[in-house]
């Protein structure tokens, strides 16, 4: 029997080996330009990604929605519906069609009506707990909690509590571990939900002074009386199951550390060391701070470093957190694909629709390869879709990292610099001004109206880019043919050409000249 048993929990640790996907950036608002909390992070998951526009509404007494994973996932499991509450808030979210084969669509989160942004981030666990996962398993899983944190949540400790309360009442479905990075205009939390299906969780709160980075997430030290304390929260037996495992001795020297106790194990593992890219939680941390106080493009300078924006990186988003008068006013910045190679556009809770080239298409969508295109999709599938146009811009600067990268950020920069320009001159106070007389209806087409031209905008820089970087490569004899026949790498590294590529010695001035005038 015990040999039966450690054959499953083997097999179980080999389907969840560890799964790398999204960041997440947290500064207080102590330590930004204008006071107040900043957000950013991208997802990065083998999928298509699209912008969705999700508007609030009711919902009747006894209706439920499904949630959970089914028998395809990593760690098989079975859906479950739960109760839907009455009323759901307005929110801007990237979704996504696969991961880990949990089923679509999934989200990494977003921004709802009151101000409250979500990030999801992976988070492994130590390989007990993860072997301790029933199958099948039964609970919400994470883009579950995102979703519902975006549909429910009034302030960033409100949409902790709601994971608490989900988890204990109903369970935890996972893929090995996550973290969820919730914020608002006064703090943020972090919140780690543990694998082996005894539904765990902790959550610590970031203050003002803080500046966090998730890849993957983590927490550390961890009050044992955390239940008397404002700045943590977690399941109730979080320290007492770590003491009964022999993972922690409450008679020891050591304080009890979340991610030595239930994080993934190893004498050279660490909670700030992680990300297996080219920059540590640390490194992020700290270049981060170098910039302080930070501005909204600061942050998506570091969101966008090519030491850690690849070809993973299915898009980029960036949002100020602050006291705004209206919600139709808070705006969130998203780039369609990794923002290494697309610029970020500006998406305001109030705008009515997002344009068919930003919303879903079959490109890297699960199943698009073994079925027909359903009809009702014909008219966007026809459409141009940012998220292929964006990854094409990428793929050309990776054929001359040293020469593209900069000549390609220059331009990134300036377009957002001419957004940035807009939104403050004039796009906000007129919409605040309709709004201030009542005039919501023309307030929304003011922000659609705004939001659809600046991405058309980014569709033509997107356009012109591809047109100009395919004629210099083609004319200027740098073209390679593929080598071999496989379209799809199936293990290891994903491209990343910027690191060998020096993404921090620009080319010469000689070489930038050159490009310049054929570009």
């Amino acid at each position: 029997m015990m040999h039966l048993l450690t054959t499953a929990a083997t097999a179980l640790l080999a389907l969840a080996a560890p799964a790398r996907a999204s960041y997440a950036f947290y500064v207080g608002k102590n330590l930004t330009a204008d006071g107040s909390v900043l957000v950013g992070g991208t997802g990065e998951e083998v999928s298509s990604h699209w912008l969705q526009l999700f508007p609030a509404r009711d919902h009747a007494a006894n209706e439920t929605i499904q949630v959970g994973v089914t028998a395809d996932a990593v760690i098989p499991g079975e859906l479950i519906s739960i109760p839907q509450v009455a009323h759901t808030f307005r929110y801007l979210s990237m979704e996504y069609s696969d991961f880990e084969g949990f089923p679509a669509p999934l989200t990494n989160g977003g921004l709802n009506e009151k101000g409250v942004a979500v990030r999801d981030v992976w988070a492994s666990n130590r390989d007990e707990l993860v072997a301790m996962t029933p199958t099948p398993q039964r609970g919400l899983q994470y883009s579950d909690l995102a979703r519902i944190v975006n549909e429910r949540a009034t302030t960033a400790r409100h949409g902790v509590e709601i994971i608490g309360d989900l988890i204990r009442k109903h369970g935890y479905a996972t893929y090995g571990g996550n973290t969820h990075l919730i914020a608002d205009k006064d703090e943020g939390w972090v919140v780690w939900e543990f694998a082996g299906g005894k539904r765990l969780w902790a959550a610590e709160r970031l203050g003002p002074n803080a500046v966090r980075v998730l890849y993957p997430g983590y927490i550390e030290d961890f009050p044992v009386d955390f239940a008397d304390s404002d700045d943590y929260m977690g399941s109730e037996d979080l320290v007492s199951f770590a003491i009964d495992q022999g993972w922690w001795d409450p008679e020891g020297d050591e304080p009890f550390n979340i991610f030595k106790v239930y994080g993934v194990q190893g004498a050279d593992v660490s909670a700030r060391n992680g990300g297996f890219k080219y920059m540590s939680q640390a490194d992020l941390e700290e270049a981060t701070l170098a910039m302080v106080p930070v501005t909204e493009k600061d942050l998506m300078e570091r969101v966008r470093d090519p030491r850690i924006a690849d070809d993973q990186a299915g898009y980029g988003q960036v949002v100020s957190l602050h006291d705004v008068e209206d919600a139709d006013l808070l705006r969130l910045w998203v780039a369609p694909t990794g923002s290494v190679a697309a610029p970020f556009i500006p998406w305001h809770l109030g705008v009515e629709s997002v344009p068919p080239e930003f919303g879903q298409h079959r490109y890297l969508t699960t199943g698009a390869s073994s079925t027909f295109l359903n009809p009702d999709f014909q008219l966007q599938e026809a459409s141009l879709f940012a998220g292929r146009l964006f990854k094409r811009v990428l793929y050309y600067m990776c054929s001359a990292p040293n020469t593209f990268l900069h000549l390609v950020t220059d331009m990134l920069t300036a377009f957002e610099a001419e957004s940035f320009d807009d939104v403050s001159d004039w796009v906000e106070k007129a919409a605040s001004a309709l709004l201030e007389e009542g005039q919501r209806p023309a307030a929304r087409k003011l922000l659609t109206h705004y939001s659809h031209t600046r991405a058309s905008k980014a569709l033509e820089f997107g356009r012109s880019v591809t047109d100009s970087l395919d004629g210099y490569i083609k004319l200027s004899g740098l073209w390679k043919y593929p080598v071999g026949d496989d379209i799809n790498k199936g293990e290891g590294e994903s491209v990343n050409c910027f690191v060998g590529g020096n993404p921090d010695k620009p080319a010469d001035d000689q070489e930038q000249k050159h490009l310049r005038s054929r570009l």
